[in-house]
């Protein structure tokens, strides 16, 4: 097999491999419960939130950048949902008011990163301390609990499938469809690989600056909700840390961090491969703490094994 078609077969399957490993490893390792059919649904469960907001965190991405706030809009989402159910506000309502909270703090992100000229680090890793703290405001340092049955049954089961599944698998096919037949989408992707090309062919760039990180945003606060739905109650420090994972599951799903490559699928392959991850440490009885050296050696593994093939093909 020539370098060039290494680096094709690894961009479609690499991730995909690296799941496949990471099954056989666990399976070996705790024969009598990673394998069982039961546990692997679990694992598509846990696996939903991480996918949600690496979703958002994709577009971010895609344009060269990164959005270190995912974490901190997926609980506020959730807390707003949380609190206006228990003033006995309408299901529907509730969700509309959680989701656009979402996307006006994608809004200011986007606003912000064209009007300092700062790259999406800055911005994002300064909003995801105020909008950390704005969720520490609103529920005191307290969390929200005894919420309605309706929020729990956000996460019940269908037919033996839990809903957060379904709700990914629908909103990956949208995506999918967004990114690789509108043109919103395939200027997304121009943008991130060559910004001042993009401007020179007439694409707005900041308009479309703001619109990936209204898309991260909202994505992101999908997540929260979801996430919220499982727990059952609304925590003012949820999803702290996420952002990690979100990021992970974008590089290990193929995307780029410098922009202008990457696919939903391999995003949605990459927050199993963090679910798998995660689920087989615990039943393993791995300490968190490892938990966390592994999650960060993937991630650095992942870019690096990028750069070593895209390098060897160049040669």
């Amino acid at each position: 097999m020539t370098k060039e078609k290494f680096q094709s077969f690894w961009n479609k399957f690499g991730t995909l491999c690296i799941l496949i490993v990471l099954f056989i490893a666990f399976s070996i390792g705790s024969p009598k419960f990673f394998p069982q059919p039961a546990n692997l649904i679990q694992c598509l469960l846990q696996s939903t939130v991480y996918i949600l907001l690496a979703f958002g965190e994709f577009f971010a991405i895609l344009l060269g950048g990164i959005d270190l706030s995912v974490g901190a809009v997926a609980c506020f989402s959730g807390i707003i949902v949380a609190d206006l159910s228990l003033k006995g506000v309408s299901p529907v309502v509730c969700l509309i008011v959680g989701l656009l909270g979402a996307v006006l703090f994608g809004f200011i992100n986007g606003v912000l990163i064209n009007a300092l000229d700062l790259h999406p680090f800055v911005v994002t890793l300064g909003t995801n301390t105020i909008y950390r703290g704005i969720c520490l405001v609103m529920t005191g340092g307290n969390p929200l609990f005894n919420l309605p049955k309706w929020v729990k049954g956000l996460s019940a089961y269908i037919v033996g499938i839990p809903k957060p599944v379904i709700y990914v698998a629908v909103i990956g096919i949208i995506l999918v469809a967004f990114t690789t037949k509108t043109v919103a989408g395939r200027n997304l992707y121009a943008l991130g690989g060559n910004k001042q090309s993009a401007w020179y062919s007439g694409i707005n760039t900041k308009k479309y600056t703001v619109l990936a990180h209204i898309l991260s945003s909202l994505l992101a606060g999908i997540g929260g909700i979801v996430m919220l739905a499982r727990v059952g109650a609304a925590e003012p420090t949820a999803g702290a840390g996420y952002e990690t994972y979100a990021i992970a599951a974008c590089i290990i799903g193929g995307a780029s961090l410098f922009g202008g490559k990457g696919r939903i699928w391999g995003v949605i392959l990459g927050g199993i491969t963090i679910g798998t991850i995660n689920n087989g440490l615990n039943i393993m009885n791995v300490s968190a703490f490892w938990q966390k050296i592994v999650m960060g050696s993937l991630i650095i593994a992942s870019v690096a094994l990028e750069k070593l093939i895209s390098n060897k093909v160049r040669k």
